[in-house]
């Protein structure tokens, strides 16, 4: 790197800084480190792809600068005979897409179908988002855009956005729509939306995305993480395919849902072996 620096120089083009080169030789420090501690290798020449790639896991947002510099290391590396093959040479500097956002535990998901079910406290929007979410997997637009005609009372289904289907509601589904209703029937509104707002019943819009966003905040949990719950979960005990047909998703969004794990309690003979 100092003498590609110095070449630059004599041809009038942009050199690399100190701290550049700092930047660069800090990442393969690190790199050594982690061999080293982690994968307890002493030479560079037992470094594969796998170690490369839990490496730069480490930091995601850095994949891409830590990517290049390890490419020109291991180039470096393999035309002095330090190393046979590059470790680095098939990785792309765009890591594989997977869920990164956040979930909620069993008992959590309980404590809260309470509170949207037998607690008089919770406002009835709460309450409608919160369990449609939880259960069914809605996002915030397709509460938000709910409207009258969208409710089958005789079949007790429900159009929920671009969805191919109906949803078929249970009973606390049916019980939290319908307090909704009666919310919406007691502000005498002719907006056909099912969620009405004091700045909407006047009109026919539907209720703003900023009341829609700040519904669940008593409950401290925002209607995507309970969405993602719920996706997540399906995803990983059903089809992947059944999920996006029934949700109306493209299939490579709902993949990104599919763990690269399974939990012990799922695994086939867990309550045998336990017992």
């Amino acid at each position: 790197m100092l003498a590609a620096r110095q070449r630059a120089r004599r041809a009038g083009t942009r050199p690399r800084t100190d701290h550049t080169i700092e930047t660069a030789l800090a990442i393969v420090r690190d790199l050594a480190g982690f061999l080293a501690a982690q994968r307890g290798k002493q030479d560079w020449a037992l470094a594969d792809v796998h170690d490369i790639e839990a490496f730069l896991a480490a930091l995601p947002r850095a994949r891409k600068r830590r990517l290049t510099v390890l490419r020109q290391f291991f180039c470096f590396a393999r035309t002095q005979k330090i190393i046979l093959a590059d470790p680095a040479r098939g990785l792309t500097a765009t890591a594989p897409r997977s869920f990164t956002g956040q979930t909620i535990a069993l008992d959590q998901q309980r404590a809260l179908f309470r509170r949207w079910t037998t607690s008089p406290d919770a406002h009835p929007h709460e309450a409608l988002l919160g369990i449609l979410a939880l259960l069914h997997g809605a996002s915030s637009s397709e509460v938000r855009h709910l409207q009258a005609g969208d409710i089958d009372a005789g079949a007790r289904t429900i159009r929920l956005g671009k969805r191919p289907h109906p949803v078929p509601l249970d009973p606390a589904s049916w019980q939290a729509l319908q307090r909704c209703l009666a919310h919406r029937d007691g502000q005498r509104t002719g907006n056909p939306h099912v969620i009405v707002t004091k700045g909407t019943k006047a009109g026919r819009a539907p209720a703003s995305t900023a009341y829609i966003s700040h519904v669940l905040d008593p409950c401290g949990v925002p209607p995507r993480m309970l969405r993602c719950t719920r996706l997540a979960d399906l995803v990983n005990t059903m089809d992947p395919k059944l999920v996006a047909a029934a949700f109306g998703m493209n299939p490579e969004g709902v993949m990104i849902y599919l763990a690269d794990h399974v939990d012990n309690g799922r695994l086939p003979g867990h309550d045998e072996r336990r017992t």
